[in-house]
């Protein structure tokens, strides 16, 4: 379903050509925030497809965006041969699973990726779209920081009315100190000059959390691998394909801000899914991903894994009550 908004969508600023892609379910105030920041940005997407079941579409129509509602469970048709693929239960909730279909029916040829949990910077996509458009066939990836707290619901209506500023939100984040990160300078975008970019062969350092990319690439890679499941490695495995195609990967210091959210570290809530998606990342890949969890889960005694090895990971034991409560942490900024 396309939602109208109920505000004059030409209020603000010109829209660009772009589809962004998003998907959530049960996270709606991230969502919200996510929509304002949209709304608020020097230029909007021309499209917004949100992959999503639970969202009202009332109050999605108070952003002055144009919104496709897209729910989870829809039939996911392949490119190549206009067959229906099949589903799972066990798959049609996943991430990878439901950014295909949102780019499946995109109108542009330029996709941005946002995960829900992100806020993006007022330059974000102007700046990232006229980057890609600068390197079509490349892969792109924005700059994250990252909220220490969530937003308070004030803080939510003046994001929404665009003013909640950049310094503002910079204050209230941090950089992950594990990532390569641009210099905060390289973030400002001027008439004369636009925010940095850089090549890297890096490609373990993709992140889906905010990327772009043309159409006709991302059906070159076939979108992401639905084999993956629920959370972990999907996004180096998108990446290891580009690699594969000789697809060029940038990372841009254009920002976007990760709203804070607990997390387990290292991540136990997600142990089985990172051990179905290791094993299959491993089979295409030779190699494994997420090698830091993977060592925590081992001398934890919950798997049998060593970096050499090239059988399956067996699953030795699930974690006790009292480890996945010493995991939590409630006010993290990352993993």
């Amino acid at each position: 379903m396309t939602v109208k908004p109920t505000t004059n969508p030409n209020a603000v600023s010109e829209h660009v050509p772009v589809t962004v892609i998003t998907t959530c379910y049960g996270r709606n105030r991230h969502l919200y925030n996510l929509l304002s920041s949209l709304a608020n940005g020097s230029v909007k997407p021309d499209e917004v497809i949100i992959v999503n079941d639970d969202a009202d579409p009332k109050h999605l129509a108070d952003f002055a965006l144009n919104i496709v509602k897209i729910p989870t469970t829809v039939d996911l048709v392949d490119s190549a041969d206009h067959q229906t693929l099949e589903k799972s239960d066990k798959t049609e909730f996943d991430i990878g699973h439901n950014r295909n279909i949102g780019a499946a029916r995109a109108t542009h040829e330029t996709l941005i990726f946002l995960d829900v949990d992100c806020i993006v910077a007022p330059s974000f996509i102007e700046q990232l779209s006229a980057k890609l458009n600068q390197y079509p066939n490349a892969l792109l990836m924005g700059q994250p920081r990252y909220l220490t707290r969530p937003l308070s619901n004030e803080e939510s209506l003046e994001l929404q009315k665009g003013a909640l500023t950049n310094d503002y939100l910079n204050r209230l984040s941090v950089y992950n100190p594990y990532r390569d990160n641009f210099d905060a300078k390289q973030s400002i975008s001027t008439e004369s000059a636009p925010t940095a970019i850089k090549k890297t062969n890096d490609y373990g350092a993709f992140w889906s959390l905010c990327f772009a990319i043309k159409r006709e690439q991302f059906e070159q890679i076939g979108g992401f691998d639905t084999q993956y499941t629920g959370y972990g490695a999907e996004d180096t495995d998108f990446a290891f394909t580009a690699r594969q195609l000789d697809i060029d990967f940038y990372l841009t210091a254009d920002l976007i801000y990760h709203q804070q959210h607990a997390v387990y570290r290292p991540p136990l809530n997600h142990l089985e899914s990172i051990i179905i998606n290791a094993n299959r990342f491993y089979q295409k890949w030779q190699c494994w991903p997420m090698g830091g969890w993977l060592e925590q889960f081992s001398e934890m005694g919950l798997i049998d894994w060593t970096n050499e090895q090239s059988n399956s990971i067996t699953l030795l034991r699930q974690p006790s009550s009292k480890e996945i409560e010493l995991a939590y942490c409630a006010d993290a900024a990352y993993v």
